[in-house]
């Protein structure tokens, strides 16, 4: 990594408005190179070499031209954490205006989250729901569960990551007796060379998250190696790393799926405004605004520490 990039970098710890996959503070470095802002931001308990991708994507973003856009906005769908409380759950509905899709956190325990798909259905009665379960469930488990969610709320979009590998997924789905999608997230992005899974007969959608990925170059690339319908989705990333997202997603000639690119609606703080409107972001040149937000100084070398170690993998 170049070290006029490193000098460069800003770090900021972002509140979260709720619980989100066990932090309330997202933490996030950022760089600035040529072509504007990159962001680096994989979750703390990430090793080196699951890092070396969201750099790979972070330097791509301040050092390479943009792609080529085929549309100025992108529509998202809103992301339901594993709340419990109606109120929690109407409040982080009501942060997504005019979205038309609902992706709910679901997978620790069947009777909560059909209650949470209740309520959101609800809320939103003609809204398209589907649900992430992480890889949470058996093969038995999601057999079960999908067909419980499917008797008690209706029919889903797709059910993304219900069962941790390829081998699982690719027997759910000869076992399923309801018809749904199975998307694919962790199955892809945890591989140690994405390109080398096979993916034929346990997923019927692709979802691409541009860190995760190493960026935008290296999504696409996946994308056309599996040869699979594509939704774009995000890791609870700052504005800067968002408009990446909804870069890579305009870059497709093609998107017949809301992205989950509206997760800058849970954090309590952002570093720029990327506001929902009618359930579409707009695309914008993002300037950071760091003012408060900025680490105390051993963060900072913490996260200089975690770059450096990482970029000795690129």
């Amino acid at each position: 990594m170049d070290q006029s990039l490193l000098d460069t970098m800003r770090v900021v710890a972002l509140p979260t408005k709720t619980n989100f996959r066990g932090i309330d503070v997202r933490e996030v470095a950022l760089f600035q190179g040529q072509y504007g802002w990159g962001e680096f931001s994989p979750f703390l308990e990430y090793g080196y070499e699951e890092c070396a991708p969201w750099l790979a994507s972070a330097i791509e973003a301040a050092t390479k031209p943009r792609p080529k856009l085929n549309r100025n906005s992108v529509r998202v769908n809103g992301t339901i954490p594993a709340l419990n409380s109606p109120a929690d759950i109407e409040r982080i509905v009501d942060s997504f205006p005019g979205v038309q899709t609902f992706k709910v956190k679901v997978g620790d325990n069947l009777p909560e989250d059909i209650a949470r798909l209740a309520k959101v259905r609800s809320l939103c009665p003609k809204a398209t729901l589907r649900i992430d379960v992480n890889g949470n469930w058996s093969v038995q488990e999601a057999v079960t569960n999908l067909r419980a969610i499917y008797e008690n709320i209706g029919p889903l979009e797709y059910a993304e990551q219900p069962c941790a590998t390829v081998e699982e997924l690719r027997e759910l789905k000869e076992k399923l007796v309801v018809d749904i999608r199975i998307a694919g997230d962790e199955v892809l992005r945890k591989a140690a060379d994405p390109f080398a899974v096979d993916l034929s007969g346990a997923i019927d959608v692709l979802m691409l998250k541009v860190q995760p990925l190493g960026g935008i170059s290296r999504a696409h690339k996946l994308a056309e190696h599996h040869k699979l319908p594509v939704v774009v989705s995000s890791a609870l990333e700052s504005a800067v790393g968002i408009n990446y997202g909804l870069q890579l997603a305009a870059s497709f000639s093609e998107m017949n799926f809301d992205c989950g690119l509206g997760t800058g609606s849970l954090l309590a703080a952002d570093i720029a405004t990327l506001p929902i409107v009618d359930g579409e972001i707009e695309i914008t040149d993002v300037e950071p605004e760091f003012s408060g937000y900025e680490v105390a100084p051993d963060r900072y070398e913490w996260w200089k520490n975690r770059v450096m170690k990482t970029a000795e993998l690129l």
